[in-house]
């Protein structure tokens, strides 16, 4: 560190005691508290550049430390110390484990009458308040990645005859070191959108970061905290398949995401700007038209101050510090919590996958992509299955399966026909049926046990003639014996049969009674 130069009111004091008071150093030293040395030194050059006392009140601070300080930066034996780069100190500076003292070690080597290093720090931090507020910051190559949406939309026009409309969001990404920047528009600012915004971008930048900074939307952070922010398991799942992690800004401090908050503003002037007077009639025609705005913003135009383009800055600082992109890309994954029913199969968007027979009743978390079902117990893969197309069906994998036919809690196909002959004979027939309906018996426990279970609402009497009602209608499932004892069918009394006797019996013929 440079050391700090003393202010012009105290090399004041020290004059004005020396001359006026005719103090000595060593009492100068007492009163004041600056080391004899400096008091000396300070001494000395004011006699070099003939300054005595008193000194004019009207010679401002300014102008006393440019009388004392005048050859730093001026010239040395009548030639003027070389200027260093500024740019290329502070692009630099962005590389991991350099520091201005190295820096200026390699300047005095090439320049050894140049800057000391407690002026050549100076002038730089000078130079460098200079900057906008966006790059004072310091970011290291490769470091972070911030993202955001865009405040303001872009409309798309999704029906050519009437003219409607509909809103296209701008998700934003900005490298921090370089400024590298990539803008895409998505339907909305779901978890989906946001995922695959995500993956499309570390495309983008051919790489993935060591963090990457969001805000706190609900798709990112469960739960905002100020110390410990709850991410999202699926986005948390999605960033360790590109091997990085979120760092979510602190709640209500816009700083800590000062980068992107600054894109945001360059994608909305510089790209939606230009494109304001065009239309478009579908999100991909407009997200070409954006990727045409980014090559000009990150290939074409320089950063004022540093004179350099993004994209040359990005190859020379970040790239070589980025995490190579995995082989697969990343599948989008929902993880959902679950309990497994007792016949140890678990609902997911209204198709039953089984677990192992020892997790009845267990919580289950699930991950389901488009094409798999995965279920985990205690972060332990217990499960995988092929995604079922069609809801009400079940997949049920044999090894899955107890060899007493699922005994678990007690609940066996005997004692649930136990409970159903309790009831009647037409209940107990109607759970027989079932159960011989599925393929695995066990498949028919939910739909039996529902039926039993309706003895409680509406009375055995009841239940018993629902269940004959449905034998005689063919039905077969939960949902048609629960439907006529709300529409209170099991009172009526049953159609007589045909003049000539006959009856037609057949699963596939229900007949208008069915339907009353």
């Amino acid at each position: 560190m440079p050391a700090a130069r003393t202010p012009m009111r105290q090399v004041r004091e020290i004059l004005r005691m020396k001359h006026e008071a005719g103090l000595p150093v060593r009492e100068i030293v007492r009163r004041t508290g600056i080391p004899r040395r400096t008091v000396r030194e300070l001494l000395e050059r004011c006699a070099a550049r003939g300054l005595g006392w008193p000194i004019a009140p009207e010679v401002s601070e300014a102008e006393l430390e440019g009388l004392m300080f005048k050859e730093a930066g001026a010239r040395v034996g009548g030639r003027r110390r070389h200027e260093p780069d500024w740019r290329l100190v502070h692009k630099e500076l962005k590389r991991k484990h350099v520091t201005l003292q190295i820096l200026w070690d390699e300047y005095i080597d090439q320049h050894p009458e140049g800057y000391r290093y407690s002026r050549f720090c100076e002038i730089y931090r000078e130079w460098e308040a200079k900057l906008s507020l966006s790059m004072r910051q310091t970011y290291l190559g490769g470091e972070k990645l911030f993202v955001d949406y865009a405040g303001d939309t872009v409309a798309v026009i999704i029906d050519r005859h009437t003219g409607e409309t509909r809103a296209a969001h701008i998700f934003v990404a900005v490298i921090g070191a370089s400024s590298l920047t990539y803008a895409e528009a998505t339907w909305t600012e779901g978890l989906a959108d946001w995922l695959g915004a995500h993956t499309r971008a570390f495309s983008f930048i051919g790489g993935s970061p060591k963090l990457v900074v969001p805000d706190n939307p609900k798709v990112a952070v469960i739960k905002a905290c100020f110390y410990e922010p709850m991410v999202n398991r699926t986005y948390e799942d999605m960033l360790s398949h590109y091997g990085t992690a979120a760092l979510p800004a602190r709640p209500r401090k816009p700083k800590d995401k000062a980068k992107v908050e600054a894109a945001v503003r360059i994608v909305e002037r510089f790209l939606l700007g230009r494109l304001r007077n065009r239309f478009f009639y579908s999100l991909a025609e407009l997200n070409v038209a954006i990727q045409g705005e980014l090559i000009r913003l990150n290939d074409v135009f320089k950063i004022r101050r540093l004179g350099v383009t993004r994209r040359a800055l990005f190859e020379e600082v970040d790239r070589p510090h980025l995490t190579p992109l995995p082989i697969e890309d990343y599948v989008y994954a929902e993880w959902r919590i679950r309990r497994a029913n007792l016949d140890y199969h678990v609902d997911i968007d209204g198709s039953y996958y089984s677990v192992p027979f020892a997790h009845a009743r267990d919580q289950i978390e699930a991950r389901v992509t488009a094409r798999t079902v995965e279920l985990f117990v205690k972060g332990q893969r217990v499960a995988a299955h092929a995604r079922l197309g069609t809801c009400g069906r079940h997949t049920t994998v044999p090894e899955h399966m107890p060899s007493s036919h699922c005994r678990h809690a007690g609940w066996t196909p005997s004692r649930i026909q136990a409970e159903a002959e309790a009831i009647g004979p037409s209940t107990a027939l109607f759970c027989r049926m079932v159960l011989e309906h599925k393929h695995h018996p066990e498949q028919g426990f939910r739909a039996c046990l529902g039926v039993v279970r309706l003895r409680k609402s509406y009375g055995a009497e009841r239940l018993e003639a629902a269940c004959d009602r449905a034998l005689e209608l063919g039905a077969r499932t939960y949902a048609s014996v629960k439907s006529i004892l709300d529409h209170r069918l099991d009172q009526r009394p049953k159609p007589k049969a045909a003049a000539d006797g006959t009856v037609i019996n057949h699963p596939n013929i229900r007949g208008r009674r069915y339907y009353q």
